[in-house]
């Protein structure tokens, strides 16, 4: 993941390597992979002792890693470990991450902030200590561990068009360092030349040019250094680790001409831009975001996973936190459902990227979500059953009504609608007309009862396999907001939500052009609001607010899954900012 501003990244097929199909149904060691030795002349380490076997076939190798991990930002916080609020490593880390089914870990660091920023460009020993201590502790526990150089390539790699040769002399310094140091690790410790690789005021001759460079002087320093690192797996990746074509096509030609078996192609994932974000009204998952996912991943596998090249997705999410509800929840859990099942399909190795209590709490390394653990666990060996939606809105007041659903089975069975540990009564409380399930109107009467603002009754659908979707019946009534008067820091709106949910927000001037940081779409990311449904407040944020020409009236208008919509202005004055209903 890079902190940088992301550009829209362009974002399969039904063959599964022999070495993935094995790795997925071995609960141990593969069966005839090469054992780990220590040379005779030293004792054996950690994970040599721990007995990991490493298979001799790249691809098995990198299929024995799933399901893999992202210790994000920790030894890539900037400056230093602890920065971005995680805590320090510790074996507790591993041994949870182990317990929870991982197989792998990146560990993705930082090096330009320990690092001297002229030659010798010396890297702090003491960084350096720490990095092999936290290597050594996962290692230890019996998983994969890859490495690599990751913001540097944001802060100081990118100006190679400016400063070619002191950008690569640092790069190769740099290498030089890590090398020698990690060369004795077993091979269960894989080497990953560069994190997000970009390159500014570069045209694209120019950026493959760079990489190439780049990923060649990288195996060439790993590879010279001697130890395991003769043989160890090497991971390069495409430009920005995008599967745009001509970027796999420029990594497939770097790769070939390296001629060594032990390289690793690795991608990362994080969805159709305008859903990640939930910005230009991309408010689902929808034909688009799947196409963007379904045939970026084919081209990967037919670049390299078909040509018995391993690939490692090095990251995957979404550009926003997955239960900040910049993303609905549904729609959030549909897109992860999808991305695990076209990765294994596609014979790719998957690794979470988990920048902060998004998945594994760092303190416990329990899942902060329990229904997200049993969704992601699940993906590793089977698909998932979801819907249409999530959401069942009942009007507070006056009759109800049917409503229907289409379910999405995923080559599943449907195998009923429950409440609980009570099955609904097909015929009674719904009907099923092939992927178009409703509910009855006495069923939804029932359920919603004395209609409370919010959710009245959580369902499940259950299919033959995976986990069960569910479906909540809310009630609710038209919200409503209150003037307010705030800063450029925050503007607070007092909201009335009456159990309906926030989808997305319009933003305009007078003249219908966009208002907000995104110039190109009046919809902008959902990011710059907060909805905070216990508080009954709204907050606009500072970024969005900043942006804004001074005096110049803003129409807002709050767009809600119940289809109401809420119309509000405004002003920025300065610094103060004041909000009326319209």
């Amino acid at each position: 993941m890079n902190d940088a501003p992301q550009t829209t990244r362009s974002r399969s097929r039904l063959q599964r390597t022999a070495g993935l199909v094995v790795a997925l149904i071995t609960t141990g060691s593969l069966a005839g992979g090469t054992a780990v030795a220590a040379p005779a002349d030293r004792a054996p380490s950690a994970a040599e002792a721990a007995g990991v076997r490493v298979p001799q076939d790249p691809m098995a190798a990198v299929a024995q890693m799933q399901p893999s991990w992202n210790l994000g930002n920790t030894l890539d916080a900037i400056p230093d470990e602890t920065s971005w609020g995680n805590p320090r490593a510790t074996k507790a880390t591993f041994d949870g991450l182990k317990a929870q089914g991982f197989r792998s870990v990146r560990i993705p660091v930082t090096w330009y902030t320990h690092q001297s920023a002229t030659a010798p460009y010396t890297i702090d020993p003491v960084w350096m200590k720490r990095v092999k201590e936290v290597v050594d502790l996962a290692l230890a526990d019996g998983l994969y561990v890859e490495i690599n150089v990751h913001h540097d390539s944001w802060q100081w790699i990118k100006y190679m068009s400016t400063d070619h040769d002191a950008v690569m002399a640092r790069f190769n310094a740099t290498w030089q360092q890590i090398a020698t140091v990690f060369k004795d690790e077993p091979r269960t410790l894989l080497m990953e030349s560069i994190n997000e690789p970009q390159f500014a005021d570069a045209t694209d001759a120019q950026k493959t040019q760079y990489l190439r460079e780049l990923n060649t002087s990288f195996h060439s320093i790993v590879r010279d250094s001697g130890g395991r690192n003769k043989d160890r797996l090497l991971v390069l990746p495409s430009e920005e680790t995008n599967n745009a074509q001509h970027w796999l096509d420029d990594l497939a030609t770097t790769m070939s001409a390296l001629n060594d078996r032990n390289l690793v192609a690795t991608v990362h994932y994080y969805s159709w831009y305008p859903f990640s974000v939930n910005i230009a009204n991309g408010t689902t998952y929808d034909a688009t975001s799947q196409k963007d996912l379904t045939e970026g991943f084919a081209r990967v596998h037919d670049t390299f996973v078909a040509k018995g090249i391993p690939v490692y997705l090095g990251e995957y999410g979404l550009l926003t936190s997955p239960y900040s509800g910049v993303v609905e929840r549904g729609e959030m859990l549909k897109y992860f459902e999808h991305v695990n099942y076209e990765a294994r399909r596609n014979g790719m190795t998957s690794a979470v990227w988990d920048a902060y209590h998004d998945f594994l709490n760092r303190d416990t390394m329990q899942w902060e979500v329990p229904e997200m653990k049993a969704l992601i666990q699940s993906s590793w060996r089977t698909r998932s059953g979801t819907a249409s939606t999530d959401n069942l809105f009942l009007p507070k007041s006056g009759p109800i009504a049917a409503q229907t659903v289409t379910l999405n089975r995923n080559g599943l069975r449907f195998a009923g609608l429950w409440q609980g540990d009570r099955p609904l009564i097909p015929y009674v409380d719904y009907t099923l007309d092939g992927d178009r399930l409703t509910l009855t109107a006495g069923a939804l009467t029932r359920l919603a009862g004395d209609r409370a603002a919010g959710v009245n009754a959580t369902l499940e659908v259950r299919y033959s396999d995976g986990v069960p979707w569910k479906l909540f019946v809310r009630s609710y009534d038209r919200p409503t907001m209150a003037d307010a008067t705030g800063t450029t820091a925050g503007l607070t709106i007092p909201t009335r939500f009456n159990g309906a949910l926030m989808a997305n927000v319009q933003s305009t001037y007078a003249d219908g052009t966009a208002a907000g940081p995104a110039s190109w779409t009046t919809y902008q990311t959902f990011d710059n609001y907060r909805a905070d449904y216990g508080a009954g407040t709204t907050t606009v944020k500072t970024e969005f607010l900043t942006s804004l020409k001074d005096g110049a009236p803003v129409t807002l208008t709050f767009r809600f899954w119940t289809g109401d919509t809420v119309t509000y202005t405004v002003t920025r004055s300065g610094d103060t900012v004041t909000g009326t209903v319209s």
